[in-house]
């Protein structure tokens, strides 16, 4: 009946030494995030842009790699019901090559990271959040293509000509051709949070002097503006298995109206900070 449609048959390894190991892609898109930011960093520093050193942009990627894998772990384990498996799998938590990353958990983790090396190398946070939020894009763009590949978090069932078969989408043994077509929502995700959060963000930092002037303030349209894009690509993604709508939202649209809150106070911030600066 749907045989007319494209059947995912993508494998999420690159190298597969067995069956639960290799070299897969969610680890290299996450590879591929960090590097680009590291090379976008050290452009900006040689641009005259950044108050960041270059021979500390090193120092401030592990930093982010620990905040995002540690955050983005935690933030999955507790903010999408892993925690209820505590009792029969205390250890669950640790086990990421199972998967289960949360983004909104990642922001978190990568904050707190940015305030220990704001204090540890006396840079303002503020600017900090700003580079980081600049090129934070790539590696939601990366991830999002790495989702697809693996076959996993695909869209709500629909006829469009575009949608694919996701054989993980249906029971195990279920014959393809009995499986509903889905909207490929990863690559929405990856065209919204990725490709046009990455515009707007290079946008803004390089063609105006927004992070001279209000700094904060880029950091805060980010968070508003990811929570907007998150949103939007929640209309065509299948609520995750198992967990509960939170006040009819999923958990993604419903957890995006913190960073909505979070946005607005570092705008308001940055707005009054810049008020209140001595005229040079």
């Amino acid at each position: 009946m749907f045989l007319a449609y494209w059947v995912h048959d993508l494998s999420p390894f690159i190298v597969r030494f067995s069956d639960d190991f290799g070299i897969r892609y969610y680890g290299v898109a996450y590879l591929m995030g960090f590097l680009g930011g590291a090379l976008l960093l050290h452009a900006y520093a040689r641009a005259g842009r950044s108050r960041l050193p270059a021979d500390q942009i090193a120092d401030l990627i592990i930093a982010i790699v620990v905040g995002v894998l540690v955050g983005g772990r935690l933030g999955s384990y507790f903010l999408y019901d892993g925690w209820e498996s505590f009792t029969s799998d205390p250890l669950g938590v640790f086990k990421v090559w199972k998967g289960g990353m949360a983004s909104h958990g990642g922001f978190i983790g990568v904050t707190i990271a940015l305030i220990w090396f704001s204090r540890k190398q006396r840079i303002p946070f503020s600017h900090l959040a700003d580079l980081i939020v600049s090129v934070a894009p790539l590696g939601l763009l990366f991830g999002r293509i790495a989702n697809f590949i693996n076959g996993e978090l695909w869209g709500k069932i629909t006829n469009a000509p575009w949608a694919v078969i996701f054989p993980l989408s249906a029971p195990e043994g279920t014959p393809v051709s009995e499986i509903a077509p889905r909207h490929p929502s990863q690559l929405y995700e990856a065209g919204l949070e990725g490709l046009f959060l990455f515009a707007f963000m290079q946008w803004r930092f390089w063609r105006t002097d927004v992070t001279r002037r209000q700094p904060g303030r880029l950091a805060g349209e980010f968070l508003i503006a990811y929570a907007i894009v998150r949103a939007i690509g929640e209309l065509f993604r299948e609520p995750d298995a198992g967990i509960n709508l939170i006040l009819g939202l999923s958990r993604g649209t419903f957890y995006s109206a913190f960073l909505i809150v979070a946005g607005v106070v570092l705008i308001v911030r940055a707005s009054r900070a810049a008020s209140e600066k001595p005229a040079a």
